[in-house]
């Protein structure tokens, strides 16, 4: 069963597009990479445990979905400034990405 939000919720969940900028494995991390991402109007420090899914390298130039609106978390003693999204089955995790270029900062709606 999923659990249900109503609508008020939803809407203050900040959504946009951000381009990674740069990206680099976190040191005694299996998982985490640092990257710094593109808004638009700003650029942020995102922490996010993608490492076993994708090589840093390959993350540079790339657009995807983030929240921008969460409270900075602190991992490994870095802060994250915003949450990427991705998506993970049994052998597989990917991040959401538009099928087309968009303009970092763009709001989902």
């Amino acid at each position: 069963m999923y659990l249900m939000i109503n609508f008020e919720d939803f809407e203050k969940v900040d959504l946009r597009i951000g381009k990674i900028l740069t990206a680099e494995k976190v040191e005694e991390s299996e998982k985490l990479v640092k990257m710094e991402v593109d808004f638009g109007e700003e650029k942020r420090q995102v922490i996010a445990g993608i490492g076993k899914a994708y090589y840093s390298e390959e993350l540079i130039g790339k657009r995807a979905v983030f929240v921008v609106n969460l409270e900075p978390r602190i991992m490994m003693g870095l802060e994250s400034q915003a949450m990427i999204l991705a998506v993970k089955d049994i052998d597989n995790m990917s991040i959401l990405i538009p099928e087309k270029e968009i303009l970092p900062g763009s709001k989902i709606s």
